[in-house]
């Protein structure tokens, strides 16, 4: 089969940075930020994306990417392959990144170009083209010699739209588990922000005396110390071999950080029992609540098997008191008040001691139980959905090096 170079049928044009002094900022304007933070291994998330303040547009106007160009990143994480949403097109692309543009849509297909540099033998390439020992990166015109199978342009239209069968249907998913999470988000908030519980309104309300201010009568503010049980984490040594590959769940903050998920079934390293015991490694019981600690403070995610973690996490325990999708959501509810909290010269850590410090408002039993019985439904659907969504990408990513490099054939997928 004849063989083509992105170059044959495509451009490569590179993203810029800000300079003169500003700054990517949250607060929205007209023209969107793309970084290698917002790529992931299989899609953008669009969950934070910065801006450019209009002041400094001029200064970038034009290096910006459409929705019909393919992105790839090209320094940091080197290889994160993908196209953008509509809405975000015509977004500002940094300089860690590359657009793959101008393309000849009767030689290549958008979809199947970024399906096949996903690819085990894409991927291959792209590594092979990096260069830079300190600070590796992908050059532009390296990207240029990318080389694939030359193959009829409805061949490749079809091996896209089966693949994108697939995203299609984790998207519809992520969509589901995005408003239940913010409908059980919105109902923690009500009964216990703003105090509108079922029965609110015969409750007696009392001055704390604390930064929560008036509260109900019956409910209790205790530290954390008191109120739950807090573990940390450590990592085995490296250096014996007998410490890795076993059957425990050992995290570590990139295991939540590039999952963004509510749970979690799995970490992508494991420990032996020997490992466990001759490290500050802790195990923990299922639907515990891990939370990352230092440097990224603040991600949280609920563990669904026994598991432990690396020295970056403050794990908590729920009980009777502090159940828990209350502790869950009580934890992300104060994120910002953990950051404040965190310390330290090159990363910001929240200690064990200064967490244990914190208050938490205890509601009373009853009403605690009601919150938990209504929402564990929701949380249930939203494992569920996670869970589909996992299947779906395994089958998906096992398709893509099987259909772009011809050795699966096709009509068994339409």
């Amino acid at each position: 089969m004849a063989i083509f170079q992105i170059k044959d049928f495509a451009k490569v044009k590179g993203g810029k940075r800000l300079s003169g002094g500003f700054f990517v900022q949250d607060k929205k304007t007209n023209h969107p930020y793309i970084r290698v933070t917002d790529m992931e291994s299989d899609k953008l998330n669009a969950s934070n994306i910065k801006y450019v303040p209009d002041e400094a547009f001029e200064q970038i106007k034009r290096y910006t990417i459409s929705d019909d160009d393919v992105y790839i990143s090209i320094a940091g994480t080197i290889g994160l392959v993908g196209k953008i949403p509509n809405f975000l097109s015509g977004a500002n692309l940094t300089e860690n990144a590359a657009k793959i543009t101008e393309l000849d849509k009767t030689q290549i297909d958008r979809d199947y170009l970024m399906y096949f540099l996903r690819s085990r033998e894409g991927q291959f390439q792209i590594r092979a083209r990096v260069g830079g020992s300190t600070q590796p990166k992908l050059a532009l015109n390296r990207i240029e010699t990318i080389e694939l199978q030359k193959r009829e342009i409805e061949i490749q239209t079809r091996i896209a739209s089966v693949l994108s069968t697939y995203d299609d249907l984790i998207e519809n998913n992520e969509k589901r588990i995005k408003a239940l999470e913010e409908m059980a988000q919105l109902l923690y908030v009500e009964w216990f922000v703003k105090f509108k519980f079922p029965g609110h309104e015969k409750v007696k309300m009392v001055d704390s005396g604390t930064e929560y201010g008036m509260v109900p009568e019956e409910w209790a503010i205790r530290s954390v110390e008191e109120s739950f049980e807090i573990l940390g984490g450590g990592t085995p040594s490296r250096l014996v071999p007998e410490y890795w590959g076993g059957e425990i769940n050992w995290y570590t903050p990139t295991d939540l950080t590039g999952a963004d998920q509510m749970f979690t079934d799995a970490s992508s390293e494991k420990i032996t029992e020997t490992g466990l015991k001759k490290s500050s490694a802790k195990l923990f019981p299922p639907f515990s609540v891990m939370m990352t600690s230092r440097a990224t403070i603040g991600a949280i995610s609920i563990n669904t098997s026994f598991a432990s973690t690396n020295q970056g996490f403050i794990t908590c325990l729920p009980n009777e008191k502090v159940t828990l999708y209350f502790l869950y959501y009580w934890l992300k509810q104060h994120v910002p008040l953990f950051i404040d909290l965190g310390s330290g010269a090159t990363f910001k850590e929240i200690n064990k001691g200064n967490f244990k410090k914190i208050k938490i408002l205890c509601p009373q039993s009853n009403i605690l139980n009601n919150f938990e019985t209504l929402i564990s439904s929701v949380m249930d659907l939203i494992l569920r959905l996670q869970r589909e969504n996992n299947r779906l990408s395994k089958m998906r990513d096992l398709l893509i090096p099987q259909l772009v490099t011809g050795k699966r054939i096709l009509k068994e997928y339409l």
